[in-house]
């Protein structure tokens, strides 16, 4: 048809001239038609003519401000304000003029918990199912690690509806090959919706000589601890706005490196707790699930699942084991309690400052479960393990170096003892998707002026894509349909709003699929299913030793399933696969139906990144199998 008009119009020389007027009649009016959001007139000259300016985009008067905090690498039982014994009066003190969520969930490990924070939407889905990091991504939709634009950040929504947005802390989304200071720049912070941020752009950094950004450019740490750094800076940015626009409602989010590894900060902190561990990791335990009980932050009839068969017996273990071990708790402690601190010099300003009542606080207290990442013996350097020693001669390494644990000098992580611990009362740990352990972190919400039930506990299920609409429910703001002219998807997570003033309201989250790297599970209203995924030999070994690469095994049709019913079994004791097998097929069904419905295939274990590790790709040419390592485990 086209070719035939294109002939008629060569063969009629008439016909094609009268066409070509009608063409260049319509071009001169298109180009004459005003904007369509332009509400004054044109005319042929500046008498003839209605100039129109639009109004600013402007909050509502008296919109509160709004600051989300989200702390790395946290258990359930770590915080006193959850039952812990690390005491975190701030958080307390929130917690007990708010909220306490006991019900709320993460991805498991921290780039997909931010990426489906920042964005409410599954992190498969905002291409994060697992890093940002070059050797951590792969190049599938779900995996690639690059947030697309039609998935807005809150700081971009909320950047459009009147509010300054800032951020410090650890961002964790932007690939690593931008992360320079040629960029590009539309993935880091700045291009994500944040007018302000000042922090690091990967997943781990050094406390006292943190790899710095702000902004668009990299800068030199000042030799402060870097939680001492970014809440001066978040003071400093929401002082600065104020000066200039007084009542403008801020966003702040504010997510320290705390307590991720290295665990380092000034003795003083982790001298308080001297002896206060002495007693063990299973004594914590026990401790720790009993005040969980008085707070009502789990159920009264609650019981500990097993020791882990990894972890020893403390009442076993030799006098230089405990003084080790107690040791790394202590300084974790101290590193928990002095990050707690810090968010206390930031919430103290707004009180100072009359902004504390008008403000809405989410503090995530974790971004999945308590780290197994320092290993069985603990970590007092990067290099965990090199090739050929064994637990003791690890032990021996620790045990003299002793004194450097918590140190600028250290790049300290506590052993698996104690994330079994401060992760009471769930077994497994962070990167366990297949686990509450992994998944499981508490929630507070704090908000004077929307919440009557003040130290209230709420035990709707919960995700962290729920914050998102959550937040945007309270300010009564609506999801765009559109940021800076780039059509939106819709937000995936569900609004909480109707629980603040309401104990008894139904969660509306009804579904909910986990995955990290081959550990994965369905969440259906109150029945869950989850497979375990482990390589054939531990990944450490193939990296110490290549010959070994070979044996990583990525079979996920050797996985078994298990089965649980949390409303009535919340910690995942009792395992219910053989006795309802149709539920299992029900739920496995269901699993692969969100798995295609939000990119996450194909499946991508630890196996199949450490191999292109291993065999050196570009992306990872020069760089030690234990560098590698290490990045990856951040």
């Amino acid at each position: 048809m086209k070719n035939f008009k294109y002939n008629s119009i060569i063969k009629s020389p008439q016909k094609g001239l009268l066409i070509t007027a009608l063409l260049v009649a319509q071009l001169g009016l298109a180009q004459n038609k005003p904007d369509a959001n332009f509400k004054g007139v044109i005319g042929k000259t500046l008498a003839e003519s209605k100039e129109y300016w639009p109004n600013p985009v402007t909050a509502p008067k008296g919109a509160p401000n709004v600051v989300w905090i989200i702390l790395d690498d946290v258990g359930y039982g770590a915080s006193s304000a959850f039952g812990g014994l690390i005491e975190t009066p701030v958080l307390e003190s929130l917690a007990n003029n708010g909220l306490r969520y006991t019900n709320f969930h993460t991805t498991a490990i921290c780039a997909p918990t931010r990426a489906a924070l920042l964005t409410g939407s599954n992190s498969h889905k905002v291409h994060v199912g697992g890093f940002s990091h070059t050797i951590m991504s792969a190049g599938f939709p779900g995996w690639d690690g690059r947030l697309p634009s039609k998935n807005g950040t809150i700081a971009e929504i909320l950047r459009d509806k009147g509010y300054n947005t800032f951020g410090v802390g650890k961002y964790g989304v932007t690939p690593d090959e931008d992360a320079t200071d040629a960029g590009p720049f539309d993935r880091w912070p700045t291009g994500k919706g944040f007018e302000h941020f000042f922090g690091f752009l990967g997943s781990a950094t050094d406390q006292y000589k943190p790899d710095l950004i702000e902004d668009q450019v990299h800068v030199a740490p000042d030799g402060r601890h870097l939680s001492e750094q970014i809440t001066d800076k978040a003071i400093s940015y929401i002082t600065r706005q104020q000066k200039a626009a007084p009542g403008k409602p801020f966003f702040l989010y504010y997510s320290p490196a705390a307590v991720h590894a290295p665990h380092q900060v000034a003795q003083k902190w982790s001298d308080a707790y001297k002896g206060k561990f002495d007693d063990g990791w299973d004594a914590y335990r026990e401790k720790t699930l009993a005040n969980q009980k008085k707070l009502g932050v789990v159920p009264a009839n609650a019981v500990l699942p097993e020791r882990n068969s990894l972890i020893a017996d403390w009442k076993k273990l030799t006098p230089d084991q405990k003084k080790v071990y107690s040791k790394f708790m202590e300084v974790y402690a101290g590193y928990l309690t002095y990050t707690d601190y810090e968010i206390g010099r930031l919430v103290n300003h707004l009180k100072e400052t009359n902004q504390l009542d008008n403000t809405l606080v989410f503090v995530l207290i974790g971004d999945n479960g308590a780290s197994k990442e320092g290993t069985l013996q603990g970590a007092v350097d990067r290099q965990t393990y090199v090739a050929g020693e064994t637990e003791e001669q690890v032990f021996q390494k620790n045990l003299n170096r002793i004194g450097e644990i918590g140190t600028p000098q250290s790049y300290a992580n506590y052993p698996l003892g104690w994330a079994q611990a401060t992760n009471t009362p769930f077994k497994s740990w962070k990167q366990d998707a297949n686990t509450e352990g992994g998944t499981h972190n508490p929630l507070i919400v704090y908000y004077p002026k929307g919440i009557k039930d003040k130290g209230g506990i709420r035990n709707q299920y919960s995700h962290v894509i729920d914050i998102l609409p959550t937040t945007l429910d309270i300010l009564g703001v609506k999801a765009p349909e559109a940021i800076r002219e780039i059509k939106q998807d819709s937000i995936q997570g569900y609004s909480f709003y109707n629980s603040l003033n309401n104990a008894q309201v139904a969660s509306s989250h009804k579904i909910q699929h986990y995955y990290i790297f081959g550990a994965r599970s369905i969440y259906n209203d109150g029945w869950k299913a989850a497979a375990a995924h482990r390589s054939s030999i531990d990944v450490k070994e193939a990296l110490i030793d290549k010959s070994k690469a070979g044996l990583l095994n990525a079979d996920f049709d050797k996985d078994v399933w298990e089965l649980y019913n949390i409303n009535e079994d919340f910690n995942e004791r009792k395992d219910l696969a053989k006795k309802y097998p149709e539920k299992l097929a029900e739920l496995k069904k269901l699993f692969d139906e969100q798995a295609k419905k939000n990119k996450l295939y194909p499946l991508i274990d630890w196996s199949d990144v450490y191999q292109r590790k291993i065999h050196q790709t570009p992306a990872t040419e020069g760089k030690s199998a234990q560098e590698l390592l290490t990045k990856a485990n951040r």
